[in-house]
């Protein structure tokens, strides 16, 4: 393979695994020191020079929004169950969206992404010496791409503009907004080619840690059941476990019990023109296929392998971001922020500041795996050389820490005092990494996994045919046997009732599995119940983050650059400037 200056440009294939795994052949490149920029001309008409426009384009995902921790930070403070200090959690923890560095960095970064793309295509496109299928397969790579940023602009922003060619081609920068439903019929054009065009990934040609026919068609089968939820008529019935996250004052202040408060629904503006039965039945065929294996070998891996770094292209993941280690430019921060790094004798010193809220911990039981091995029980930071800490204060943790239960033998003193900043859920998915001692990690960030496809599954089915036959629950059960979790039952006291319980509990699910994974905001947001859920906490949770929202923070801001440099954007989201 043709060495070349483009360095790492297309060092991280960040769109689904690493780069390293796409230059198996190729390690010079990840070799050279050189930054040298390369003309569009100097990419050979072959098809290792399709390839390189192809990894260049996934190489936006790594500069433009995972190294600047753009991403994940704006999928994952604005929700209800995610607390942490409140010079962490800044600006969009407490609601305040307006001329966000985070908001901005995700609109410029995804339309970075899409032109990337658009420009890739049209080069590709001009190839003679391309393979016809792996110009077919990058024509669906990158038509996926485009799909997925357009998924996440239209979940943030609303209507927003389709940039369907390059600027470099039309030389057009202002183009109006598209409505809601002209956004997904795109999304869902692109992802139906896509679907068919790329890889599977057991065809021979996949390359491991790249988008997949399987990851477009579970993609689409998410698209759809948003829709779907977004469309759900006006009053339609859902149930949290939240509210009030302390009783009482002073010496008398404790942490509450999460309570199931029941919600109405509000439609989603842009969503009156679809049918929800439509698109739930839709949802539900398409993650079916893809649990059938129509479209690639996935499974529900066993818990114990689920967040190793070594198993990371296993068939649970379908698409993550992966960054490599001490890489200043393709690394990734989010595990330094949410697991924290380490000195040389496995203290935390430094980082750590995110986690499940104490209601998000009460919600799941004591022997689910995803509690039991998924939060970090017990730490130990730097400057308390005497001192550890345990979490959570319950009786059963206390217990362990008063009989000196290992690990809580060490001869250390141990404390959990209660709305205190620094003792949280903490979640221990994104800990395995290369150099637990340095700030640029090489960990994962799931962009889409198995058991979302299986979760979709189970809330389009029970929507659209019910659940008397038992599919819908079973699929519901799958994901919660896989963590050790006491299965769901159909009736009697303490079982799904009806579709309302069900809808709620596969809701319950999801917060449940994807902590920390930035899908909770969308869910809640989708369902129409994102208002009431977060005010229902009333006002600050319990370590001081404000929770308050209105109607207006169900859309972010358009960015003030955009509506600066686009003539044909007039007006920004309702209740921003």
């Amino acid at each position: 393979m043709k060495t070349n200056p483009i360095k790492r440009i297309f060092a991280a294939l960040a769109a689904g695994a690493v780069f390293a795994a796409a230059f198996t052949s190729c390690e010079k490149w990840l070799e050279e020191e050189s930054f040298d920029f390369t003309q569009p001309d100097d990419i050979e008409d072959s098809d290792a020079g399709a390839t390189q426009w192809l990894i260049g384009t996934y190489s936006k995902l790594g500069d433009n929004l995972f190294n600047s921790n753009t991403f994940p930070m704006v999928w994952i403070y604005d929700e209800d169950y995610l607390t942490g200090p409140d010079w962490a959690f800044g600006n969009i923890g407490a609601g305040n969206f307006q001329n966000n560095g985070y908001i901005n960095g995700m609109w410029e970064g995804l339309y970075n992404l899409i032109h990337r793309c658009n420009y890739a295509a049209y080069e590709v496109g001009r190839m003679q010496h391309v393979d016809d299928r792996l110009r077919t397969a990058i024509y669906g790579e990158m038509k996926f791409l485009k799909a997925w940023s357009y998924f996440q602009l239209v979940r943030a922003f609303g209507p927003v503009p389709l940039r369907k060619e390059s600027i470099s081609e039309t030389g057009d920068r202002n183009v109006p907004r598209s409505s809601v439903g002209e956004v997904y019929a795109y999304i869902i054009e692109l992802l139906e080619d896509a679907q068919t065009e790329c890889y599977k990934n057991t065809d021979k040609d996949f390359v491991q840690g790249r988008v997949s026919a399987g990851t477009a068609a579970g993609l689409l089968a998410k698209v759809y059941a948003t829709i779907a939820s977004g469309a759900m008529p006006e009053g339609t019935r859902i149930w949290v476990r939240g509210g009030k996250p302390w009783s009482g004052e002073g010496t008398d202040k404790a942490y509450t019990d999460p309570q199931k408060i029941e919600y109405r629904k509000q439609r989603l503006a842009g969503y009156e023109e679809f049918d929800p039965q439509t698109y739930w039945e839709l949802a539900y065929k398409k993650a079916g296929q893809v649990m059938s294996g129509e479209y690639g070998a996935y499974e529900l891996v066993p818990y114990d392998r689920l967040w190793k770094r070594s198993e990371r292209y296993n068939g649970e993941y379908m698409w993550n971001y992966d960054g490599f280690a001490s890489d200043k430019r393709y690394c990734e921060y989010f595990s330094y922020h949410i697991c924290g790094i380490e000195n040389s004798s496995g203290l935390i010193a430094d980082g750590m500041w995110y986690g499940g809220r104490d209601h998000w911990y009460k919600m799941v039981e004591s022997k689910d795996l995803r509690v039991a091995e998924g939060i970090r029980h017990r730490w130990q930071r730097t400057w308390d050389l005497t001192f550890a800490q345990y979490y959570p204060n319950t009786q059963e943790w206390n217990r362990k820490v008063e009989n000196k239960e290992p690990p809580f033998d060490d001869g250390l003193s141990y404390a959990c005092p209660q709305f205190d900043t620094y003792y949280l859920a903490y979640p221990t998915k994104y800990a395995d990494r290369t150099d637990r001692t340095v700030q640029e990690g090489d960990s994962f960030w799931p962009l889409l996994r198995y058991a979302d496809v299986v979760l979709i599954y189970a809330e389009a089915y029970a929507e659209a045919v019910g659940t008397t036959d038992g599919k819908a629950l079973a699929a519901l059960n799958d994901v919660r046997n896989r963590s050790g979790a006491t299965p769901r039952e159909l009736g009697g006291q303490g079982g799904i009732g009806d579709i309302v319980d069900f809808r709620s509990s596969v809701l319950e699910e999801r917060a449940i599995e994807f902590l920390c994974e930035g899908d909770r905001r969308w869910d809640l947001i989708r369902w129409g119940i994102y208002v009431d859920v977060m005010n229902a906490i009333g006002g600050n949770d319990e370590i001081g983050i404000y929770k308050g929202r209105q109607q207006k923070h169900t859309l972010f801001p358009i960015p003030s650059s955009e509506m600066d440099a686009n003539a044909s954007i007039t007006e920004n989201n309702p209740g921003w400037n």
